[in-house]
């Protein structure tokens, strides 16, 4: 299901799933800039806090200004079928339809080697690197989905491909 219609991200997915009716699983800040960038691909969009909205009174007039609604009911489960999602039911009974939910799923490395190393992290649990991709650690470089959000192969390749020449060039200098 995660990847084929509960999604992370508009730019990876959106375009799959644009003009389908739409939930989006998230709060407070997060959840209002996903709704405005989601908003440009579906008109048809819920937003799903799983409890008390935490939004200021100028979010929420916005959300009800662009018709997106604002379901607060906690969720139960999320319903499927071979990876499609079908609808979410709460916890009170309700259902709600849905043929694609943006998530903010929790990120995790599947590596802690950066732990280990002793490299700093971002608030938000990325390698913490300077603009050569140098972590606070000599001689340890960091690319791709360990350093940044916009979680792509295009934007791992390229980081990737500086990270490569850094690399090469402190080991140059070290040689010569």
């Amino acid at each position: 299901m995660l990847g084929i219609s509960v999604i992370h991200c508009p730019y990876c997915h959106g375009y799959e799933v644009k003009n389908e009716i739409t939930g989006i699983l998230s709060n407070g800040e997060m959840a209002y800039e996903f709704s405005k960038l989601i908003f440009n691909l579906t008109k048809n969009l819920t937003l799903f806090t799983n409890g008390k909205a935490v939004l200021s009174d100028g979010q929420l007039e916005k959300l009800k200004n662009n018709n997106i609604i604002l379901n607060e009911d906690e969720i139960k489960e999320v319903k499927h079928e071979n990876g499609f999602i079908q609808k979410i039911i709460f916890k009170n009974g309700k259902e709600v339809p849905l043929q694609a939910l943006y998530a903010k799923i929790p990120f995790e490395q599947n590596i802690n080697a950066s732990e280990s190393l002793g490299c700093e992290l971002t608030e938000q649990g990325f390698i913490k690197v300077d603009f050569m991709q140098k972590t606070n650690v000599p001689g340890v470089f960091a690319c791709g989905d360990n350093v940044t959000m916009m979680r792509s192969v295009a934007n791992a390749v390229a980081q990737g491909n500086f990270a490569g020449a850094m690399v090469n060039k402190e080991l140059s200098d070290e040689e010569f």
